[in-house]
């Protein structure tokens, strides 16, 4: 679940090729404060079907930068540091028969709902019923996928979603069957563009309060929409490894859990810490990234909780 109350202040950026040292006092480390356990309940471990649903009018190059971010998942061969380097940490959280999640995720279909089918202003109740509508669609309806869907509703900028802007960028939870008619995993995400990008673009737009704060360059010209990959793949780790709220989190309380995104918000690399957000990469063009993806995209993903190392880890770490 994405919180994003905190916002980094200042930036660090790491120009390539050099590489900037820092003292251990300056590192992120809440492996003493973290207690991530399992609940016993079922991962994604097989195989995922992504279903997207576009609600709303949308650009067609945010769509294009999305969808190159959800096929650079599993892409072999991508430069290192990659999105499917990234994934890998997800994939070293296991299920109680000790089956890692699934390093396979496929964009199985999409489905355009551009009439606005339940109003330009849901909520967290409204929103499945997008779900429903898209299955129960004709023609070009999504499957009602039970045992490897997982549906991702993206927003377009003009939507309005409850508590977005004010303490949620995006959010992941499971369909009711009296409303969708099973039980599948589903993410909500905004668009932000209109209407916080200070707090769901951040680095690529200034935080609330601090206009003129020098932002990062976005590697793919879209401050807005790579905001929301960010936020995207957040939420895509935490879906995995936490699908039914019986996963992985910490804290006693699943109706408020910190999942492996929220332990990390913020951090984008080496470093982060005390305002900085982390070492990342600047190309000569002023762009700044921490991951390569599909046909030539980059882009910036916060890091995730690595259960392994016992702190947030991402695939541009130093060592």
């Amino acid at each position: 679940m994405y919180r994003h109350l905190s916002l980094c202040l200042f930036l660090l950026l790491l120009p390539l090729p050099s590489i900037c040292q820092y003292h251990t006092d300056e590192l992120v480390d809440l492996s003493h404060l973290v207690e991530m356990s399992y609940h016993k309940g079922p991962l994604l471990t097989s195989p995922i079907n992504l279903y997207l649903i576009w609600y709303g009018q949308w650009n067609p190059s945010a769509q294009s930068i999305i969808r190159d971010f959800l096929l650079s998942l599993s892409s072999p061969f991508l430069p290192s540091p990659s999105v499917p380097g990234w994934w890998r940490t997800v994939t070293y959280y296991t299920d109680q028969n000790n089956v890692n999640i699934t390093s396979k995720l496929v964009l199985a279909s999409e489905y355009f709902d551009t009439s606005y089918s339940q109003g330009n202003s849901l909520t967290r109740t409204t929103v499945q019923s997008v779900i429903k509508a898209a299955i129960t669609a004709f023609p070009n309806a999504l499957p009602l996928d039970t045992q490897q869907g997982a549906y991702l509703i993206l927003t377009s900028p003009d939507v309005q979603m409850e508590e977005f802007c004010r303490g949620v960028c995006g959010f992941h939870y499971f369909t009711s069957p009296s409303i969708v008619g099973a039980t599948v995993p589903y993410a909500w995400i905004g668009h932000s563009g209109i209407q916080c990008p200070g707090m769901c673009a951040f680095p690529f737009a200034s935080p609330p309060g601090n206009p003129g704060f020098q932002v990062l360059g976005s590697p793919n010209g879209d401050p807005a929409t790579e905001g929301m990959v960010s936020v995207l793949a957040h939420e895509l780790g935490e879906m995995a490894t936490d699908p039914y709220i019986s996963g992985w989190y910490a804290g006693d309380d699943p109706a408020d859990p910190n999942e492996i995104g929220d332990l990390c918000e913020g951090i984008y690399g080496t470093g982060a810490g005390s305002g900085f957000i982390g070492n990342v990469y600047r190309s000569s063009d002023g762009v700044s990234y921490n991951v390569n993806g599909a046909n030539g995209r980059k882009f910036m993903i916060q890091w995730i909780w690595d259960p392994v190392r016992q702190s947030c880890f991402g695939p541009n770490a130093i060592n």
